[in-house]
């Protein structure tokens, strides 16, 4: 199967890195470090269509439903990554945020040949998560062609859930299917077509914004602090203790008897100190709100 890339941002040759070869070490970094300055400023022109992934993915979530990222390569395994990140950092269900890649587990290490020309692959591996209209899938490649991604996408729309794409070029046949389109154009990459470097950087500090944002709006957050953090550590359970000493201004062993007292649930401990309550009330109190601590403390 014959490809054209020479139409794709991502694959156009840098003009600034030509003689990178021929460079000093730290001149070589230099050009680097300045490609990837580039990336920020990208990623803010998307903001808009990001904010509605956002809003969309917590209304999700809200509803029982899940947010499913689809990719190859390192799309796929940027994915991956936020996917598993989720569950220490909010306390979520391992199930809410999910990463599927081409080729499946073993591509997480090691290429799996051919495995993102599969197009049915992409909604074979929908199907046995049991996707569906209730779901938020999110395709992501660099190209925005990605076979693999494509069929995924497709799968996803007949099933009339919500489709976003996040890819490197401002028009591609994933932009054209996708309901919320997002294309940072961060430029051809220091090394052609290497697009880990650059096109994957953009594409990192995406998903940190949408798990991110749709984790702070269903409740996750308050504050700055990551309020469902789970104790499954000795890192952690210090953690715990000091979010409830930040967010009570109690002291440590306030905290600790709080903690104790609520089996380590950190947001139930802030609302017993905020509210000089017992841990009973405080559950009750925020099951009532959603888990929200705010809405907690106002009633």
């Amino acid at each position: 199967m014959k490809i054209d890339l020479t139409a794709l941002v991502t694959e156009s040759r840098n003009q600034a890195s030509e003689q990178i070869d021929n460079l000093s070490t730290i001149d070589m970094l230099s050009v680097i470090n300045n490609e990837d300055k580039k990336v920020a400023e990208a990623v803010e022109k998307n903001l808009p269509e990001v904010a509605k992934l956002v809003d969309l993915v917590a209304t999700a979530f809200s509803k029982g439903g899940r947010l499913i990222y689809s990719g190859a390569g390192t799309s796929g395994r940027l994915g991956i990554l936020d996917a598993s990140e989720c569950p220490p950092t909010y306390g979520s269900k391992p199930e809410q945020v999910v990463g599927l890649i081409a080729g499946g587990h073993k591509a997480i290490l090691k290429a799996v040949e051919n495995a993102e020309d599969n197009a049915q692959l992409g909604a074979a591996d929908l199907q046995q998560i049991n996707f569906s209209q209730n779901d938020v899938l999110v395709g992501i490649a660099a190209s925005g062609r990605t076979p693999y991604v494509i069929g995924a996408m497709q799968y996803a729309l007949a099933q009339g859930a919500c489709v976003a794409c996040i890819s490197c070029n401002p028009t591609s046949p994933m932009t054209e299917l996708a309901q919320i389109a997002i294309t940072p154009v961060v430029g051809a990459e220091v090394v052609t077509g290497s697009s880990r470097m650059k096109a994957g950087t953009a594409q990192k500090l995406i998903l940190n914004m949408i798990t991110t944002g749709a984790m702070i709006k269903t409740g996750k957050v308050f504050g700055n602090l990551m309020v469902d953090v789970e104790a499954t550590n000795a890192k952690l359970l210090q953690r715990q203790k000091n979010i409830v000493v930040e967010a009570t201004q109690c002291s440590l062993e306030t905290a600790e008897q709080a903690l104790s007292a609520c089996d380590n649930h950190c947001k139930t401990a802030i609302l017993m100190v905020l509210l000089n309550i017992d841990a009973p009330d405080a559950q009750q109190k925020l099951q009532q709100k959603g888990g929200f601590i705010r809405a907690a403390l106002t009633d």
